[in-house]
């Protein structure tokens, strides 16, 4: 089994220098160059391989979501959970900033950035002026200069619609949220409602009176939305919904069961990202599974790798998705 002394001679440098590296001494002040001679003689002779990591500091953690929006949907809690807990685990120390802090109380000297939330473009010019490691969550906004990692929803919206047309459904619906554009301030078609215009369009089945969308993604919201529905279509409401998110969906079941419209047996429902309350509604819901942990580890990776490998290469990562059937499809 491989030393300490081992790895300074590898490395060529002092046993005290290379103690103080592999421990993560923040007192030590030692180039980048020298850190990685050490992790890398370290790792070829598999000196403690496993448990190495490099303390990774000043690293902000820009959380643009409001608190509002966190409580309503469980789906962004459970991502800044996950992902300060990853960050601890892999010895990477995050500073949060919120969206009511504003982009110019990020520092200039931070090494990186982790973000989950909606930027404009001056605050996009800013992170690109301050640091060029950066990844964003659950979003894209910048694919030329910064890293993503989110979930594959265009994908997850196809497939919804395969599933409803294998099991002969042609009358299908849309309900969900509008996207908030912080360069316009104006609310905006989300990537799940285009999505399913443009492949319904291309099945010959999209009917516009069979969508319902508002700005926001709670169970308020997906109530409002199906009481809506319901009003509107009478006898003509869709055999199947398609529903944007999970809390949304509890709202339309909230209102179909008020109005005592069956499901499945009038109305079917699949919705997206498997909260857990989603095992407990009445029916319970068939959903897609994101699997947050693996977008956060990601996330971690490739924030690891644009700060210690200096990694140029500009990458953007789909996460797929699993569809768990419930008793709210037939």
């Amino acid at each position: 089994m491989a030393t300490i002394k081992d790895v300074a001679a590898e490395a060529g440098y002092s046993i005290a220098t290379v103690s103080r590296v592999l421990n993560n001494d923040p007192y030590l002040s030692v180039t980048d160059e020298t850190r990685k001679k050490i992790y890398e003689a370290a790792e070829k002779l598999n000196y403690r391989k496993k448990t190495i990591r490099p303390l990774v500091k000043n690293i902000a953690f820009l959380y643009w979501i409001t608190d509002k929006e966190e409580l309503e949907d469980v789906y962004f809690k459970t991502m800044r959970m996950e992902l300060e807990k990853l960050a601890k685990a892999n010895n990477v120390e995050l500073t949060t900033y919120k969206i009511t802090d504003g982009i110019d109380q990020v520092p200039d000297d931070i090494q990186g950035f982790i973000a989950v939330g909606g930027f404009s473009e001056k605050e996009l010019d800013r992170l690109r002026k301050i640091t060029k490691c950066g990844v964003f969550l659950d979003t894209a906004p910048d694919p030329d200069h910064f890293d993503s990692v989110l979930p594959d929803l265009k994908r997850i919206t196809t497939r919804a619609i395969d599933f409803f047309m294998e099991k002969k459904h042609t009358e299908i619906g849309f309900v969900g949220g509008t996207y908030y554009n912080p360069n316009t301030g104006e609310d905006e078609m989300d990537i799940r409602e285009r999505t399913f215009r443009t492949y319904m369009q291309e099945a010959g089945l999209l009917k516009e009176n069979y969508i319902f969308c508002n700005r926001g993604f709670s169970v308020e919201n997906g109530y409002h939305l199906m009481k809506k529905a319901i009003q509107q279509l009478g006898e003509d409401l869709p055999t199947a919904f398609f529903v944007a998110s999970d809390p949304i969906a509890v709202g339309c079941l909230q209102a179909l069961n008020e109005h005592g419209i069956a499901i499945p047996g009038r109305v079917s429902i699949i919705s997206v990202n498997n909260i857990s309350i989603t095992k407990y509604v009445s029916p319970p819901l068939t959903t897609f599974h994101i699997d947050i942990h693996e977008i956060c580890k990601n996330a971690i990776q490739f924030l690891l790798e644009r700060v210690l490998e200096k990694r140029k290469t500009v990458k953007t990562l789909y996460v797929g998705s699993k569809l768990v059937v419930r008793k709210s499809t037939n």
